[in-house]
């Protein structure tokens, strides 16, 4: 892990959203359990709280909200995807996201191949997704893009080959994004774990000592603060 952190913290001008937008254009974004302005949102309305995104943005004069790394949220109660009645809930979320309008073009964070993709229709899941595989001195791991268009994911191979800030992808909006308000949820993975097109973004108290490790910040690669 310490190897890892170590490379992420060294690669330099890296984003994966419309590269023309700074990121002094991006503000951080408080959407955990503890917000006492969510509990006034009805959560499960994607159009509601997109609306509260783009309010949060103007106040901000920002273009971009971000932020989510192991923050404990409500949001995923609506869905069996993660909260099956024979486990513990899953409420922590593990990647970082970051908010802003449908059609937003998403980047490769990183030269690398397509690891793999599919399209995760559950509601409250990924929707179309996108894993890329990147090796750099002699150390791989993995990027997850969720949230996209279905769009995205016509004419993608296996094993294609992508340049850092090629554009992979466009995001999604609800219903097809897993019905959220339109954003891009950012993953680092060291070992995918014979995942497919997936891999579990949300985890439960129980193994975040786990994912914490598998999965690093993502902002020690994009450096936003």
């Amino acid at each position: 892990m310490h190897k890892i952190k170590t490379l992420l913290e060294n690669l330099k001008d890296v984003k994966v959203i419309d590269s023309s937008i700074d990121y002094s254009d991006y503000v951080a974004v408080d959407l955990s359990a503890s917000n006492e302005e969510l509990s006034k949102l009805n959560i499960t309305d994607a159009a509601a709280f997109e609306n509260y995104i783009e309010d949060y943005l103007t106040k901000n004069n920002a273009k971009v909200a971000f932020g989510g790394y192991q923050e404990i949220r409500n949001l995923y109660k609506r869905s069996t995807v993660f909260n099956d009645k024979n486990s513990d809930e899953r409420n922590i979320h593990i990647g970082l996201d970051l908010w802003i309008k449908a059609g937003t073009s998403v980047l490769a964070a990183l030269d690398g191949t397509i690891h793999s993709f599919q399209n995760n229709t559950s509601l409250g899941d990924y929707g179309p997704t996108i894993i890329l595989e990147h090796q750099i001195e002699e150390i791989k791991f993995y990027t997850l893009y969720g949230h996209l268009s279905l769009d995205s994911l016509t004419d993608k191979q296996i094993g294609t080959e992508v340049k850092k800030g090629e554009v992979i992808a466009t995001l999604g909006s609800p219903p097809i994004n897993g019905d959220y308000a339109p954003h891009l949820h950012f993953q680092i993975i060291i070992d995918i774990e014979n995942k497919v097109g997936d891999y579990p973004g949300v985890c439960n108290e129980k193994d975040l000592e786990f994912y914490s490790e598998n999965c690093p910040d993502p902002n020690l690669l994009l450096k936003m603060i």
